[in-house]
């Protein structure tokens, strides 16, 4: 049975299907309106960097035919056909996206979807109506996404800018038409009557049905690539793919130049060494591949007001502008650039290592907050007090597990911040993880959370707690510096006053090094006690470089 999703709903390929050779349908529509129906192949900055994987009307499939367009059948209205161990490396996210073709706007669609097809049977479906949009001219449906596994999210955000706005969101442009050239004038014809038809008229008849190409032979993965009504794939279309009006290329800063590279840092480490939590989707103390480009794909410019390196001083406005005037040129757009809005179709999206943005418009459920912690917000949003209940009062005063929370709902979007914390989101999928309430900035209402606590000897009372999430959405957790994740062995020891964060299914004990004979003399290490982790391999904990 298929399962329905909503905005913002995310699912694992693997919990949906075993399968890996998928079918894609799109199904949309509305009156007088036509759509363009594509799939674009971004990395893992979310950036459209290899034009042969946007695929469309006139470049039906990728260059390995991981990402095939099948056209219209089985009653959608495109389809495609997506083999998921056939993608390679550099590609992060498929994006498949609709947008209207000519005058129109999304409000004017009726009842549409986009659904996921493996083996011939319907395994999810997200429905979308034109209520959910207003002036759109194109709109994201949906999201093949690479976290560890592939993953599939429902989108649904839209772009007013049509597919001009689309392109440029993914850091592609597309190159203008040069003008038709004019046709001489010449003389005004004279009258003539029209040319006796040679032919007779054309009889009545009905149109033949199209005949449609054999099928090429490939293997058969399993379960079998299927769409709901078997058919034939779409017919090779001209090898020649880049012969489109459209091209699509990486975008350059306005201007066509690059900012210039950043002073030296004052505490001597690389202006451009890539920081934990930069790329979006990239789990708690993962890596940054090698090679992989500073945080927004940008140079970091110099301070805000200064000219770059190599120019003439001219204090912090141009000689002959007036101080309050706006400043033209590329100068100011290039200064600015690195420190625009982020918006990558997601709920949580980090705007830098300590500005979280969250958009209420996707998921449908209100988000809980530290109090204080909103520094701005668009949109109509409303916020209110949430408190814990009495019980919930005196467990947190007995356990110094308490929250502070406000409750943000509505539609908009809120950016949140504090004290410049690190801040970094961690999605949960029915799993659960244990955070120390102190390092939770926020998280989604549909999540479980309760105040656990942890057995041990060796301190006053016995006992420490923790906060434990359970079930479907994320938890923003903030730390001081960048974090590490360590998988759990059975020798590892961390500072009870450290650690952030572990996994829910981590056995936790506490642990004291207190002997009489080192007590025997004055003065101790100061690290008599601290937390043993046991587990199964996959259990991990995360630590920060300071102590409470």
């Amino acid at each position: 049975m298929a399962r329905e999703f909503q905005r913002g709903h995310k699912a694992k390929i693997s919990d949906l299907t075993p399968g890996t050779d998928l079918y894609v349908g799109v199904q949309i529509a509305a009156p007088g309106l036509t759509f363009d129906i594509s799939c674009f192949g971004l990395d893992a900055n979310e950036q459209l960097s290899d034009d042969r994987y946007f695929i469309f009307f006139n470049q039906p499939k990728s260059p390995e035919e991981s990402i095939q367009l099948l056209g219209a059948q089985s009653g959608d209205t495109e389809s495609f056909r997506v083999t998921l161990d056939r993608i390679p490396a550099n590609i992060h996210r498929l994006s498949f996206t609709a947008t209207i073709d000519g005058a129109g706007q999304m409000s004017q669609v009726g009842p549409g979807y986009i659904r996921i097809v493996a083996g011939g049977e319907e395994v999810v479906r997200y429905a979308f109506n034109g209520s959910e949009f207003s002036t759109e001219r194109a709109v994201m449906l949906g999201d093949f996404y690479l976290k560890d596994v592939w993953r599939f999210a429902a989108i649904g955000q839209g772009f007013d800018g049509g597919l001009d706005a689309l392109l440029k969101n993914f850091g592609g442009e597309v190159a203008e038409e040069p003008p038709a050239a004019q046709q001489p004038q010449g003389a005004a014809p004279s009258f003539a009557p029209p040319a006796q038809a040679t032919a007779p008229a054309p009889a009545f008849g009905a149109p033949q049905a199209p005949q449609m190409p054999q099928a090429p032979q490939a293997p058969q993965p399993a379960p079998s690539f299927g769409a709901p009504a078997a058919q034939a794939p779409a017919p090779q279309q001209n090898p020649q793919m880049h012969s489109a009006p459209t091209i699509v290329a990486p975008m350059t800063p306005h201007g066509g130049t690059v900012p210039p590279p950043a002073p030296p840092s004052p505490y001597g480490q690389p202006p451009q060494q890539p920081q934990y939590g930069q790329v979006p989707g990239q789990m708690p103390g993962q890596v940054p591949q090698p090679g992989a480009p500073s945080p927004y794909g940008q140079q970091v410019p110099p301070p805000y007001g200064q000219q770059p390196p190599g120019m003439p001083p001219q204090g912090g406005f141009p000689q002959g502008v007036p101080q309050g005037a706006p400043q033209a040129g590329a100068g100011l757009q290039a200064a600015l650039q690195p420190y625009r809005e982020t918006p990558t179709g997601q709920r949580w999206t980090p705007q830098n290592q300590q500005l979280m943005r969250v958009d209420l418009t996707m998921g449908g459920t209100p988000v809980l907050a530290r109090q204080g912690s909103m520094v701005m917000y668009q949109g109509k949003v409303d916020f209110s007090y949430k408190g814990a209940g009495f019980a919930g009062r005196i467990v947190g005063n007995a356990t110094g597990q308490e929250m502070q929370l406000m409750r943000c709902s509505g539609r908009g979007q809120i950016f949140l911040a504090e004290d410049g914390s690190h801040l970094h989101s961690i999605e949960l999928q029915g799993d659960g993880i244990c955070v120390s309430a102190e390092n939770v900035l926020a998280f989604d209402e549909s999540l479980q959370h309760e105040v656990r606590r942890i057995e041990g000897h060796g301190i006053p009372g016995g006992a420490l707690f923790t906060m434990m999430f359970q079930g479907t959405g994320t938890v923003i957790v903030k730390t001081h510096g960048v974090p590490v994740v360590l998988p759990v062995t059975p020798t590892t020891f961390a500072d009870c006053n450290a650690v952030v964060a572990w996994s829910a299914a981590s056995q936790v004990i506490l642990s004291s090094q207190v002997r009489l004979r080192r007590n025997a003399y004055p003065g101790h290490s100061g690290e008599t006690i601290n937390l043993q982790f046991r587990g199964a391999p996959g259990n991990f904990i995360v630590v920060q470089p300071y102590e409470v």
